[in-house]
Parts: C-alpha cells; structure tokens; sequence
C-alpha cells in the first residue's frame, strides 16, 4: 500500500481520499494489519468507490460516501457477484468498506448508515485440502526433482523451505522471515516467529527438518550473516516467496498432484495430519498461531470428511 495508490488513483474527492490514505496508515502502524491485507483492502475501497463515481456521475466525497444507500452496496455487491466474485472476498469488501466508514466517523461524526443495514453476503464454507502424508513428506525432500538442471544447493534450500511449512507450521513469509541466526541447528529445536497482526509464537521444529535446512546449509555458497535471511536467491539476496511458489509446481508436475498443492497447503497439511493423530485443537491453534480457536475448527471438518469417504467406499451397507 502507498500514498499514491490511496490518493492518486482513488476516484474519489481530495476529502474522500485523503480519508483513506489515512485510514489505511493507521491500519498499518496501529492495526498491525499484514500488508497483504491492506493492499485487499484499498482495492475494495478503491472499486466500490469507483462505482459510486459512475453510479453518481462525480467522484464521491466523504459526505457522498456515508450517506450512499443501502441500494447502492446492494448494487455493487451484485456487480461484484456477477463478475464471479465469491461470496469470502465480498465479506471481505463489505468488512473494509466499514472500517473505512467507522475511521471517517472517529474523525468527522459522520456515520454510513447504509453499511449498517447490509448482511453480508453468505459463502460456501471451503475445507482446506491438505496433501497426505506420503505426499507431504515427498516435496520436502530433493528427490523428485533430482532430473532438474539446477544447482543442488538450490534444491536443498526449496526442500527446506517447504520441510519448515509442513513440519512446523510455517506460513511461507514466516519461514522467509528468519534470520541466520535463528536456524534450527544443532541444539536449537525451534524457532519464534512473527504472524499475521504481528503475533509472536514460538515453533518446535522436528528433527528432519533440522536436518532439511542443515542440508542447505551445507550447500549453500554464500557466507550468510547472523541478521541476514536464513534463505537466499540465486544471487544471494532475500529469498522471493514466487520461487518457493515455483519449486511447489515443479513438485506438482513431478508427483502429479493437483493445483490445490501449494505451499500453503502444506500448512493445512501439518495441522490435519496433527488432528489426524490424536493431536487437540487447543495446541494445534498454537501451533499455527491463530488468534481465535474457531480458526482452527475448520480442521475438525476434514478430518470427519475424510473418516465419512472412508466410510462409504468401504463399508458394505454404505
């Protein structure tokens, strides 16, 4: 998010738009909200404004924004839909929209009624599809792409990456996150990671993970400073999560495994197969690192799903 893409390039009055550069700098510094985040949030403000600007034939200022109808959200989420928007990120719009609406208010007592009076719009809930185990394990090794014309410090290095996704947990940013100096080596069984809303939690990392990123270490040829990235690029600079991205497709095509193979399924994995082995949704919450236990129930739904295929493919009355 930038003062540009806020202001700028926002259809909207310099009132207006000036509200939501400021909303979104406080979402940052004082919400602690991810940067991913923010960015979803400033096009959705960005898009319904855009749609107030022609629904109103002139860019909206703040009056012009809190006092649109409830026919108008109505209509812009309509829009939305028909465009082949789920029903998850119109929530998320509708979210955004209202925070923007109650930081206008702290700072103008002016209150969007209308947003108060829209439901959000319902979503069909989507169960994680986590990998299963053979699979999981499978990506966090070298082996399946041992034909590939690359160097093998570089395939060590992707192996580990994915290894502390699905051994510990790890979101990818969390993983691209640690330094040098917090490796896993040796006598050190686990990392502290910062999370989503700058969430601090510490992750035990099992011993054949341990070994994945001593492996890479190992082969890596540069000299990593202790406050530098624990993982690197070709050139030696911080790692990009695409190129994890890319080593998770070049696994697919090699395992043949579907397009919901990513790396952040591996994390759905982990906590699944923890699930799986008798492992309680309490540590499995702060295992990941979710704020609210119902964030994690999602899990409880694969598992049954799974124990109901299961069932019906073999029980004979089925």
């Amino acid at each position: 998010m930038t003062d540009t893409l806020a202001s700028a390039a926002l259809p909207a009055a310099p009132d207006l738009a000036a509200a939501v550069s400021a909303w979104l700098r406080h979402l940052a510094a004082e919400r602690k909200m991810s940067a991913h985040t923010i960015d979803a949030y400033g096009r959705d403000a960005r898009q319904f404004l855009a749609f107030l600007a022609e629904r109103c034939g002139a860019p909206p200022s703040i009056s012009g924004f809190v006092h649109c109808a409830p026919g108008d959200l109505r209509a812009f989420l309509a829009r939305r839909r028909a465009e082949g928007i789920d029903g998850r990120s119109l929530q998320r719009a509708l979210s955004a929209l209202r925070s923007l609406a109650r930081a206008i208010a702290r700072d103008t007592d002016e209150t969007a009624s209308a947003l108060g009076a829209i439901r959000a719009p319902k979503s069909a809930r989507r169960l994680p599809r986590p990998l299963n185990p053979s699979d999981a394990r499978a990506v966090t090794t070298t082996g399946p792409r041992a034909g590939e014309a690359r160097e093998q410090w570089v395939l060590a290095r992707d192996a580990a990456v994915l290894a502390l996704c699905y051994g510990a947990g790890l979101r990818i940013s969390e993983a691209l996150g640690l330094k040098r100096a917090d490796a896993p080596i040796g006598a050190v069984e686990a990392v502290t990671v910062i999370g989503k809303g700058k969430k601090m939690r510490s992750a035990p990392v099992i011993a054949p993970v341990r070994k994945a990123i001593k492996d890479y270490l190992a082969l890596c040829p540069y000299t990593l400073k202790p406050d530098g990235p624990l993982f690197v690029g070709a050139k030696g600079g911080p790692l990009s999560p695409r190129i994890v991205q890319l080593a998770m497709e070049r696994m697919r095509g090699a395992l043949g495994l579907p397009d919901s193979a990513t790396p952040h399924a591996l994390r759905h994995s982990f906590a699944t197969h923890l699930l799986a082995r008798g492992g309680d949704l309490r540590t499995i919450q702060d295992l990941l690192g979710h704020a609210s236990l119902s964030t994690t129930q999602v899990y409880t739904g694969v598992d049954s799903a799974r124990l109901l295929a299961a069932y019906k493919s073999a029980h004979p009355r089925a």
